[in-house]
């Protein structure tokens, strides 16, 4: 047996901040231990009926109630939501009839030094002070968040931020008399407050991690508490990480570095890979090298690793591993740091440690299958002991022990888990880097050069940092340990939403979060999850379905006219599709795409130039529901078009700006709105009532145009006003790689200046070298012809082809639009056209399209094999027209003729396609 006190054990409950009476969902206790007392008693009589509900927790009843605090947080499905929902909203003081929100636009950069943000190693976190932004945008005190994926609770701690004055103004914010937050431009933006939030996560480590963020801490009883326990550590385990600097006297060990053992591939001698390949003092890994024995040049890739079979006492059975060996200490005397080999002494200890019996708990549980939790099968590494030396896994499993004894358990227990991965052998060692030992992130990955990490060290260094991390005063927040379809929440009861779902593949959470649960003994119940694996037999469109599900009862949940926040990141843009389409499917209407820079890249999105450095921020609204049945008795009229292009002005931005530069707004500009309203009424199940070149044309008669954008009447004077005082606009930064970017970056070029087909070629052409492999991209010309206007000399010139001749060459100024010198040099010019003209230019585009996907499916009927270069708009045009007709089998018979990826990647594609297949039930 790995020793005793398996469970978590139960000790007096205290926070130290409020021994006196407390009230709990309107019941008065003594104290806030009767409190906890009562209500786990409840939790216990509901574990049986709680059971029953998808993604309760792998574990016993007894851990779930020893790491429970509820009705606050519940390690499992959490049944009091909806009493602290109906409470908080009894308790509002300020209730907004008339809520109106534009989506927040402004890119956001927040960094990573945040003490909050490095008090726990779990494996993501968006800055609590990036969401605090939103939801001074979003919300006012008292209102109700939600986060169903809240990973460590950053929500609840941005929400707590918000009700703090002093961090508040320390972000750039200014506080009037009254509590009201003002921007940097003097705008009125919110009030100063604390929000109330629910937090929801799949994992129970995650949970445990926002429970301890987001309660109050008596941070200096803690500090006593938890100096005294390391003292009692070190008393009796001190010993371990002793050795003698080179006046024999004793130092101490910050960390050892082992090394794997290979075989030379010519005289079948051992050879130590730290020996001959590292040279820690220059800081190298050399990739050739000599065998120590017969000179052989040898590189890594040709070794075959050196093996050793032990009894492990533990599981009880033989074990075959992957040999290591010590190889390097670091070490301080009189405060300063020295390298050393490892002396006799030092070895006699290493042995001395590995004969003795650990006699507390620790986890020896198997590691699950998995596409990542067992990569280190193939070197032995097979059990959660197996990835600790034994030194950390014995003084780990001391500290463990002397935690359960204490009060202040929880926040001992997240110090505990904060450095399990660190203390572990996937500590990797790399010489001449400024930190020479990490992990690598999002991965299990154990180096053939490790660093054991003095336990003792790394939790002295840590508490100070800890605790710095603690200011949460008041209990707003409530979690629960619950799949995000199993929240338990009233409908249109949540104020707004942010959200960072997982990331298709990127991460394998509950893989990855196995060691950390393991020393809790409360796992993640992954067949729930939301990712991409093959081992759980999971693809891009089981992902999607279960994102859906997700996101439906996000939609549920909020109120209408509400916002939802989702930050992702991934670097596929097949997965980016499946979380728009996930959001629109749902009900949502996305309103806005913005950047989220962390500051700091992953390991893959530094090194892989395909991998996304910021992470992108998605605003969606719940439309109201008066507009939602409007647009239901309006079907089969082109009036549910502008009932919907009407609700979605109304929420989107008016005027963005930044030092006296505008930028366009996109989602105002006809082509996207057009998007927009399609996307709506195909998703929702309506038929789309207006073909682009009638939605084209409707859009400039009836709704105020400025600068290619649309507007309300009760918005342009505001956008007129604006305007003035900006000069120009911000290009908005465009990858061409199809013909739809091609033909927004020739109308972002043509509206900044009215060119020639001889100025526009060259600098086409450099643009378009990253079209896609399959997309057969018109040529110039033809893009041209079919999309914009050229000025041959009939009539005077354009305004916009004028304005520009104007404004660039002095000799033109004043000269009317008919003049022949200005006719002479606006001559071959092509430009944008004005909405009506672009109305027929569109019809004769159509019209083109559907010609060229009728001779797709002639080219179809001829052969069985997959379209492998086509127009991607004329497979767009005619799934849309195939919709209209109800025609669904056209749209499935095509799309199963493309290239899979393709689908995937074009999100309206994905959008006709997957919702054919559900009209014809496959």
């Amino acid at each position: 047996m790995s020793g005793q006190n398996k469970q978590l054990s139960f000790t007096e409950f205290e926070t130290g901040l409020n021994n006196g009476p407390v009230t709990c969902l309107g019941i008065p206790f003594a104290n806030d231990q009767e409190r906890r007392k009562y209500f786990l008693n409840e939790l216990r009589k509901k574990l049986p009926e709680l059971k029953e509900l998808e993604g309760f927790p792998i574990g016993e009843d007894e851990t779930i109630l020893a790491l429970s605090d509820p009705p606050y947080y519940t390690a499992c499905p959490n049944p009091w939501i909806k009493e602290f929902i109906l409470e908080w909203e009894r308790n509002k003081e300020l209730k907004e009839e008339c809520y109106q929100r534009e989506p927040f636009t402004a890119d956001i950069s927040e960094g990573k030094s945040d003490p909050i943000y490095n008090a726990h190693s779990y494996h993501t976190k968006v800055p609590p002070k990036a969401i605090v932004r939103y939801l001074l945008h979003y919300t006012m005190p008292g209102d109700i968040v939600f986060d169903g994926f809240a990973g460590t609770g950053m929500t609840g701690v941005a929400a707590n931020i918000c009700g703090n004055n002093e961090v508040i103004k320390e972000m750039g914010y200014f506080i009037d008399e009254e509590g009201f937050i003002y921007d940097e431009n003097n705008n009125r933006i919110s009030k100063i407050g604390d929000r109330k939030v629910i937090l929801g996560d799949l994992s129970p480590i995650a949970t445990f991690i926002s429970k301890n963020y987001n309660t109050p801490l008596a941070v200096n009883n803690f500090l006593n508490e938890s100096n005294s326990i390391l003292q009692s550590i070190e008393d009796e385990c001190g010993w371990m990480y002793e050795t003698k600097h080179t006046n024999g006297e004793k130092g101490t060990i910050n960390y050892v570095v082992w090394s794997q053992v290979y075989i030379c591939s010519s005289c079948m001698g051992e050879i130590v890979f730290f020996d001959v390949a590292v040279d820690y003092e220059k800081g190298i890994v050399y990739e050739q090298f000599n065998c120590p024995k017969c000179n052989a040049s040898l590189n890594k890739k040709n070794l075959e690793k050196s093996w050793e079979v032990k009894f492990d006492n533990y599981l009880k059975e033989t074990v075959k591993q992957v040999k290591e060996v010590p190889v390097l200490i670091n070490y301080t005397f009189q405060r300063k740091k020295y390298f050393k080999k490892l002396d006799k002494e030092d070895l006699e200890k290493i042995k001395r440690i590995e004969e003795l019996n650990i006699p507390y708990w620790f986890p020896t549980a198997r590691m699950p299958e998995g596409d990542e939790s067992r990569r280190n099968d193939r070197t032995g590494i097979t059990h959660v002991h197996h990835f600790y030396t034994k030194r950390n896994l014995y003084v780990l499993s001391c500290l463990r022990n002397k935690i359960l004894q204490s009060k202040y358990k929880d926040t001992l227990l997240l110090l505990f888990t904060s450095h399990l991965i660190n203390l572990s052998k996937l500590n990797r060692f790399r010489p001449g880097v400024s930190f020479p030992y990490n992990p690598l992130s999002g991965t299990l990955y154990i180096a053939s050069q490790h660093s054991e990490a003095n336990v003792l060290e790394a939790y002295k260094n840590k508490i100070s940092r800890l605790v710095k991390a603690f200011f949460v005063k008041n209990k707003n927040v409530v979690i629960t340990n619950s799949s995000q379809t199993q929240n338990n929440i009233p409908d249109d009861s949540i104020d707004y939403i942010f959200t960072d779902p997982p990331f298709g593949a990127n991460i394998m959470y509950s893989e990855l979060s196995f060691i950390w649960e393991a020393w809790l003994g409360l796992l993640t119940n992954n067949n729930c999850e939301a990712v991409i694996s093959k081992t759980q037999n999971k693809d891009l469109n089981s992902y999607k379905q279960i994102m859906e599900n997700c996101f439906k009862e996000y939609f549920r949940v909020l109120k209408p006219g509400r916002w939802i926040t989702v930050e992702f990141s991934n670097s596929k843009a097949s997965v980016w599709n499946a979380i728009q389409e996930a959001i629109q499917k749902a009900g949502f209407v996305i309103a806005n795409v913005s950047a989220l820079d962390k500051k700091q890249g992953s390991f893959k999105a530094v090194t892989t130039t395909t991998a996304v450095k910021q992470d992108l921020v998605i605003s969606a609204y719940k439309p109201k529901q008066e507009n939602i049945e409007k647009m239901r008795r309006e079907q089969n009229t082109e009036e549910s078009a502008w009932t919907f292009v009407r609700q979605h002005l109304e929420q989107l931005p008016v005027f963005i700006g930044h030092k006296g530069e505008a930028q366009i707004i996109a989602e105002r500009t006809p082509r996207i709105l057009f998007d927009r309203m399609v996307a709506y009424h195909v998703q929702n199940g309506l038929p789309v009532p207006i073909s682009s070149a009638e939605f084209q044309a409707g859009v400039a008669q009836r709704f105020p145009m400025r600068d290619g954008m649309a507007f309300l009447e009760s918005q342009v004077a505001e956008y007129d006003k604006k305007r003035t005082l900006v000069k120009e606009f911000a290009q908005m930064s465009l990858f061409v790689t199809d013909e739809t970017s091609a033909i927004e970056w020739l109308r972002q070029q043509l509206l900044k200046k009215p060119q020639t087909r001889q100025d526009i070629h060259p600098n086409f052409m450099k643009e378009i070298q990253h079209i896609a492999k399959h997309e057969k991209l018109p040529e110039l010309d033809d893009l041209l012809h079919q999309n914009f206007l050229k000025y041959e000399g009939d009539g005077p010139v354009p305004d916009q082809i004028a304005s520009y001749l104007r404004r660039n060459y002095k000799d033109l100024r004043g000269l009317e639009n008919d003049d022949p010198q200005l006719k002479e040099k606006a001559m071959n010019r092509w430009y944008v056209p004005d909405p009506n003209k672009q109305a027929d230019l569109e019809k004769l585009r159509e019209k083109a399209l559907l010609r060229e996907f009728e001779g797709y499916l002639e080219e179809l009927e001829k052969s069985k094999k997959k379209l492998k270069q086509f127009r991607t708009e004329a497979i767009r045009a005619g799934f849309k027209k195939a919709w209209s007709d109800k025609d669904y089998e056209k749209i499935v018979k095509v799309g199963e003729r493309l290239p899979e990826s393709v689908i995937q990647e074009d999100e309206k594609l994905l959008m006709y396609y997957d919702n054919a297949q559900i009209r014809l039930g496959l």
